[in-house]
C-alpha cells in the first residue's frame, strides 16, 4: 500500500494518447494475456459509442482506469487496475463508482464482470464493495487464429 497523498484522484475518459500508459499499467497489475492485444483493447473502447476507459490521474499520471461498456442488455466492466503502490487507497472503489455512474447514464439496468477464478484479491475486493456470484457459467471460444491452444 502507497503512503499518503493530499489530492484526490480526477476521473474522467481516456483519450486515443493515453493507450501507452493504460496498457502499462494494465502490465503492472498482471491483467494482460499474451493472447490478447491490450492496444487493440484500448482502440476498441474509445472508438465506440457504447464503450470507454475512465482514467483516475493525479499530478498528471494515470494511477487507475476501468474500461467500461454496455451491450444494450447489461453493462460490463474490465481491467479495473489501481497501480500497486497506490492500492488500498480507495482508488479502485472510486473508479467502480464512476463506472456504475457512466452505466447508469448509458441506461444499462445490470452490471456484471468477469474475474478469473484464482484471483483472490479482486475476487475479495468486489465481494467488499458489495458485488455477489452469478449462478452462470461463462464459456467463450477465440475467432482469430492467435489465440491460446
Amino acid at each position: 500500500m502507497g503512503g499518503q497523498h493530499l489530492h484526490r484522484p480526477v476521473i474522467a475518459p481516456a483519450i486515443a494518447d493515453d493507450a501507452d500508459r493504460v496498457v502499462a499499467l494494465w502490465q503492472s497489475c498482471g491483467l494482460t494475456r499474451p493472447w490478447n492485444d491490450p492496444h487493440a483493447d484500448v482502440a476498441r473502447a474509445l472508438s465506440g459509442a457504447t464503450s470507454t476507459i475512465l482514467l483516475a490521474r493525479e499530478e498528471g499520471h494515470t494511477i487507475g482506469s476501468v474500461m467500461v461498456g454496455h451491450d444494450g442488455h447489461r453493462g460490463w466492466l474490465y481491467y479495473l487496475a489501481v497501480a500497486p503502490d497506490r492500492q488500498g487507497q480507495g482508488i479502485g472503489r472510486a473508479l467502480f463508482t464512476a463506472a456504475e455512474d457512466w452505466l447508469r447514464d448509458a441506461g444499462a439496468p445490470k452490471l456484471q464482470l468477469m474475474v478469473r477464478s484464482d484471483n483472490d484479491a479482486a475476487l475479495g475486493f468486489y465481494r467488499a464493495i458489495g458485488l455477489t456470484r452469478q449462478d452462470v457459467v461463462v464459456l467463450g471460444r477465440f475467432l482469430t487464429a492467435d489465440g491460446p491452444t
